[in-house]
């Protein structure tokens, strides 16, 4: 007797929806991207109980008629494609027609489509169909689909907390809106009103929706392109950080994506403008020819794949890189002010955001276009003109310092603070990092050579990589069969402290498996930097702090340290006036 059978279709469903539904977000996900798909100009998203128990998405879009509002239920039923040759030239978010089968094959679905004559209503409870009839012809469709996972208990007790749902609803339901800012998102939990945007294709309104209107004010507009890629989007300043890498949105043809080595180039770009644990706000539109990319890797159909992925990371990193370059990133110190939707204040912020927006679309194609001229020039040219492009420290005037840690300096537009320890550390990374990139022949040999001992992988890794340190000024020898010697090495190690450095650059040389020379030098750089600079209450005279401002002002980033926090901070004469109630404002 024959053992394998083809499985009923509502099983497979079922065993379906393990991937496609996932959660609560996996719901709202497929039936807004349908939404999407069927060019709608407004999209509502009603919850109970974070989803748990209903999600109703409205949309005005183009709606079904009776024959596909029950075909759409079917397994791998979909109106997207039709051809093999449809894989790869996908340009809607959905193509897989799993995510409707699935979903009502876990919890019970109603819909109600018209395309704008005669209207569809059906119910469905675990796949059966129990409705099917006329309605109303509103034109578009209503969607509601309750009690998920009430006939697979094993799941439904898997949910996380309403909170955690919520959160992961409310997350993508702002991914959407910053991918989509033609379209007005309204979101709703329990009649709460939890996002809700104004659909007038102004992308600075939605990231003022999704992060506040404070943060608008901190992030830059950036556009270029290549002969395959059109990037456009936002960046934050670097003092406009998070803790979680979540806010780096990445966009491919209207999808919301996720690639690593995407987010790993957008992160990297900011090296030694912030911490390495705090993760920049950016906002990031990419427009391709649908044949380079391939979203068909996984049922959620996020994960996706270039064809020509380090032609894109590299625009991505000359733009972000670009635009740190031409701004003066000198925290200024304000007061915080709160606006209300209903202040006159709130109004002209709008008004300000949709002025600005217009304005620096035009500004940065213009400025992407001088650069494109400038890549044709030679290298040596190109450094030149990046060196011309760097802003500079403002003249500044000594007056003391406080607590042997911050430097106060004053000129006509106010007061300045600079962390002496930080900013050591900025003029010392750049100095290390110059003679990594810049070897000479001066050497040191000391009277007894240092021996490192290796483990037997590491020591096999270090073999491939002996000609790095020799180029950077070490004469180093295998010695025994995990051990190497450092017979001599470049003046530049600081004094005292050699061996532990130079045990350290071996580290680091060890550290990854795809070597990057660049960020070795810079890696390298930043613990020698901040071995050698000043430490706090460690008290300076002033021909020192001339010193060190005279070094700082020659520094290509003078305002952050290597590790990415600020070197100097700003207050204005204003600020300082208002801070003591001197303005006339506060009495």
């Amino acid at each position: 007797m024959s053992k394998i059978r083809v499985m009923d279709e509502l099983l497979a469903n079922k065993i379906a929806a393990g991937e496609v539904v996932e959660k609560c977000a996996s719901v709202v996900k497929e039936l807004v991207e349908n939404s999407i798909d069927a060019l709608a100009h407004e999209i509502k998203v009603e919850l109970k109980d974070s989803g748990v128990a209903l999600i109703r998405v409205t949309d005005d879009g183009t709606g079904m008629d009776a024959a596909d509002a029950l075909a759409c239920f079917s397994r791998h039923a979909t109106s997207k494609i039709i051809e093999e040759e449809d894989l790869y030239h996908i340009n809607t978010l959905g193509f897989r027609g799993e995510a409707l089968a699935s979903i009502a094959s876990v919890s019970k679905v109603e819909l109600k489509t018209s395309m704008g004559d005669v209207g569809t209503h059906i119910v469905i409870s675990g796949g059966k169909v129990l409705v099917n009839e006329r309605s109303e012809a509103r034109k578009g469709t209503i969607m509601s689909v309750s009690e998920l996972f009430y006939n697979t208990p094993a799941r439904l007790k898997h949910l996380r907390s309403l909170n955690a749902e919520l959160a992961n609803i409310v997350d993508y339901m702002n991914k959407l809106a910053l991918a989509h800012p033609e379209i007005k998102f309204t979101l709703k939990n329990n009649d709460n009103v939890i996002l809700n945007t104004s659909g007038d294709g102004n992308l600075l309104k939605v990231i003022g929706n999704v992060y506040g209107m404070n943060i608008v004010k901190k992030m830059e507009y950036i556009a270029g392109e290549t002969d395959d890629y059109v990037v456009t989007g936002y960046m934050s300043l670097p003092e406009i950080t998070r803790g979680t890498r979540n806010v780096m949105t990445t966009i491919v043809n209207g999808r919301v994506v996720r690639n690593q080595e995407l987010l790993k180039t957008i992160n990297d770009s900011y090296h030694s403008y912030k911490h390495e644990t705090r993760y920049p706000i950016v906002v990031l539109n990419i427009k391709l020819d649908p044949s380079l990319v391939d979203v068909n890797i996984h049922p959620t159909k996020m994960d996706i794949k270039f064809s020509k992925l380090e032609e894109l990371n590299e625009l991505i990193r000359n733009l972000i890189q670009k635009k740190l370059r031409e701004l003066t990133l000198i925290p200024e110190i304000k007061e915080e002010v709160k606006y209300e939707k209903n202040d006159q204040n709130y109004e002209e912020m709008v008004l300000s955001i949709d002025r600005l927006w217009s304005e620096n679309k035009k500004e940065n194609l213009i400025d992407f276009s001088k650069k494109e001229k400038k890549q044709e020039e030679p290298k040596e040219k190109v450094e030149e003109l990046l060196h011309e492009e760097k802003k500079e420290l403002p003249d500044l005037y000594p007056v003391g310092v406080v607590h042997g840690t911050y430097i106060i300096c004053q000129n006509e537009t106010g007061m300045y603070m600079i962390d002496q320890h930080a900013a050591k550390e900025r003029i010392n990374y750049e100095k290390f990092k110059f003679e990594l990139g810049h070897p000479s022949k001066d050497k040191i040999y000391p009277i007894f050579p240092y021996v490192i001992e290796l483990s037997t992988n590491d020591a096999i890794i270090m073999k491939e990589r002996m000609d790095i340190l020799r180029d950077i000024g070490f004469d180093v020898e295998e010695i025994g069969i995990n051990s190497i010697v450092i017979k001599a090495h470049p003046t530049w190690l600081i004094k005292d402290y050699e061996e532990e450095q130079i045990r350290k650059i071996v580290e680091i040389m060890l550290e990854t498996k795809d070597f990057n020379i660049e960020k070795f030098r810079e890696n390298a750089a930043i613990m020698m930097s901040c071995k050698m600079a000043i430490k706090a209450n460690e008290y300076i005279s002033f021909e020192e702090v001339e010193s060190l401002l005279n070094d700082l002002r020659h520094c290509n980033n003078p305002f952050n340290c290597p590790h990415g926090r600020p070197t100097i901070i700003y207050y204005s004469n204003y600020d300082l006036e208002k801070l003591f109630k001197r303005t006339g404002f506060e009495m």
